[in-house]
């Protein structure tokens, strides 16, 4: 009687330390994943054309991966730990299974992808221009692989596959060298692997825009010659045509995503869209006021798209939150509320679409602003293209948050396709029972200020090296000029092409 509500208060403070420190390593994860393979690509693009406006454009963007990268790394570290302290309960019922991704996350993808961009980093002007676009193209094989390693982990939470217990040590383990590949090739970490990957290129893209239009901006309007505007405008083009092309990719699997979320977790899908009873040709709603059954407001329906959405059908029936909880409680015990936080479900689920599709949108009207040579030059334009940068990180974030607090009770999700496996686990049965909430409570102020100090720093590096800018070959010659008159040395001969 006594231990219970501090074993309560631990779980909501465990909850709350997990999700503010997840949230602020997850700004910086998605810029990683998108920007390394296309600083990637735009070394390659130098080298095949020697058109020297990539060779700017990889060096300036290589510098805002190199810082994103690094804070990225610091504000990771702590996820792990955090298992261990507060959530021991889940780490020693499935540590076995989870553990294994993270592993070959830490041992082989994080190795691999710091050690090639250390390569690449000393690597200009001692490597050969081959062998040192390979180095941060295995960075990029590397980010990418740790990404799929930490969403192989889980997507296992969100649907356990190849898993059995054992009745011994009231532990899951993996079931033979199968069910590590069951976990890899899990359908939920296919589909969620793919989306993630899109929307990252999709935030990447962005930044490109957003940071290329206020240049180009600052280029036209100072009239800073023909090169400089050219070189903001090449990237700004880059940036756009990816952001459309991932966006669209994004929106894609995004819905395959959805489908397979309806049938593994039918409670997830029915809160987002608010639908209590199950339905035929069940509708999507645009906006919805109120958390319960009695007192929700719908205001814009349209009939048939959620069936659609969820199934491919708009005739469809699809599953309510009541019939979902009446399913859960027959499958695995009464005296639980299954359904999970509606409202904040609903809400993610919406603004992770709106913010995807209106970066979409920015994209292609940045596409239609510059073709035929065309240069932006309105400052307010600048301005909104700046701020446009932040619309993907927040529906990557909604996303992220709709995944985690849609899954909830659980912590790890019964396998309604396997309902006599035994591996699953309800969030208040996985936190740390030694822990005390105020603990719990210290350590999370702690982290929530290191991260908003590490933060500020990102903020500040970030806005330094872009007010900053690049230096076109014409003003590296006149540098170089300047530099051998003052020394007595002879100037360097540089060329631009483009």
């Amino acid at each position: 009687m006594v231990t219970a509500p501090m074993a309560l208060d631990a779980l909501e403070l465990a909850r709350w330390q997990f999700g503010i420190t997840t949230v602020y390593h997850f700004i910086l994860v998605p810029l990683t994943i998108g920007l390394s393979p296309l600083v990637a690509l735009m070394e390659t693009l130098y080298l095949r054309t020697g058109n020297e406006q990539w060779r700017v454009a990889t060096k300036f963007f290589g510098k805002i991966l190199l810082i994103n990268f690094a804070l990225g790394v610091a504000t990771g570290i702590v996820q792990e730990f955090q298992f261990g302290m507060n959530w021991s309960e889940y780490s020693r019922f499935v540590g076995n299974i989870f553990g294994a991704p993270l592993a070959f996350e830490a041992l082989l993808a994080f190795f691999m992808e710091s050690t090639f961009l250390g390569l690449w980093i000393f690597g200009w002007d001692r490597l050969s221009g081959r062998l040192h676009n390979l180095c941060i193209w295995m960075v990029a094989l590397g980010t990418n692989l740790s990404a799929a390693f930490i969403l192989a982990a889980n997507s296992w939470m969100q649907h356990p596959v190849g898993t059995v217990l054992n009745p011994e040590t009231g532990r899951a383990e993996l079931d033979g060298i199968g069910g590590f590949f069951a976990v890899l090739t899990n359908s939920i970490f296919l589909h969620t692997f793919a989306h993630t990957i899109t929307s990252s290129l999709l935030t990447a893209g962005a930044l490109m825009l957003g940071v290329s239009v206020w240049w180009m901006v600052k280029a036209a309007r100072a009239d800073q010659g023909y090169e400089a505007r050219e070189t903001w405008r090449r990237m700004t083009r880059f940036g756009a045509v990816t952001m459309v092309i991932a966006g669209l990719l994004a929106a894609g699997t995004g819905h395959s995503m959805g489908q397979v979320v309806a049938e593994e977790q039918p409670a997830k899908m029915a809160a987002a869209e608010g639908l209590y009873n199950s339905e035929e040709g069940a509708p999507f709603t645009l906006i919805a006021i109120g958390d319960d059954e009695d007192s929700t407001f719908r205001f814009i329906s349209v009939p048939y798209v959620y069936s659609f959405l969820a199934t491919n059908n708009p005739g469809a029936e699809v599953m309510g939150l009541n019939d979902a909880q009446e399913m859960y409680e027959e499958l695995y015990g009464e005296g639980v509320d299954y359904t999970p936080d509606v409202m904040t479900t609903f809400w993610s689920f919406r603004l992770m679409i709106g913010l995807g599709s209106l970066s979409i949108a920015i994209g292609a009207l940045t596409l239609w602003l510059t073709r035929k040579g065309r240069l932006i030059t309105d400052t307010r334009l600048g301005t909104a293209a700046l701020w446009s940068i932040a619309l993907p990180y927040l529906a990557c974030t909604f996303g992220w948050i709709f995944t985690e607090i849609g899954r909830q009770p659980w912590v790890v999700v019964p396998n309604l396709g396997d309902p006599m496996n035994e591996v699953y686990m309800l969030t208040l049965g996985g936190v740390s029972t030694a822990v005390s909430a105020g603990t719990v409570l210290a350590s999370m102020v702690i982290f929530t200020l290191l991260y908003a100090a590490l933060g500020v720093v990102w903020f500040v590096l970030l806005r330094r090296y872009v007010r900053e800018g690049v230096r076109t070959q014409t003003e590296e010659s006149v540098a170089a000029v300047e530099t051998a008159g003052a020394t007595g040395a002879q100037a360097p001969v540089l060329s631009f092409e483009y």
